[in-house]
């Protein structure tokens, strides 16, 4: 049997469709973040990007959401700074030589699955339309 292509795969390696299922839904790298100017510390919050649905965790607008909103980062064109996504991040997990979480979807077969096991930022969440100031919206991730 064959090994899952992530597994014989290098990120750069990957085809787009091979990239894009590495994704599992859980829309926490559309949460905003707060850099420290001086020590360079990332801080999370609940935040989310006005073009994320919070209740799919899915991008409104995918192709088009670098240009309409200048911030968000194609992860594709920058695969070699990952330390700003969370630690159960499929490319994270992949560039640091470990293993996809259980709950990963390409493990389960399940896109839901990541909800199942609270992974995503569906029941925190919120758009960041609703909030007046960002920095009373940092949160802790436990990993």
């Amino acid at each position: 049997m064959d090994s899952p292509f992530w597994q014989h795969k290098t990120l750069d390696q990957l085809s787009d469709p091979e990239w894009e299922s590495l994704c599992d839904g859980c829309a926490k790298c559309c949460l905003n973040k707060i850099e420290d100017e001086d020590s360079g510390e990332l801080f999370f919050t609940n935040a989310a990007c006005r073009l994320l649905d919070i209740e799919s965790c899915r991008c409104t607008d995918y192709l088009q959401r670098t240009r309409k909103v200048p911030e968000c980062l194609d992860l594709r064109a920058r695969f070699t700074a990952f330390h700003w996504l969370p630690t159960t991040c499929a490319y994270r997990c992949l560039s640091e030589g470990r293993e996809l979480p259980a709950w990963h979807p390409l493990l389960t077969g399940d896109r839901a699955s990541v909800h199942r096991a609270g992974e995503s930022v569906r029941s925190y969440a919120v758009s960041e339309e609703e909030i007046v100031e960002l920095t009373d919206h940092v949160i802790e991730w436990l990993v």
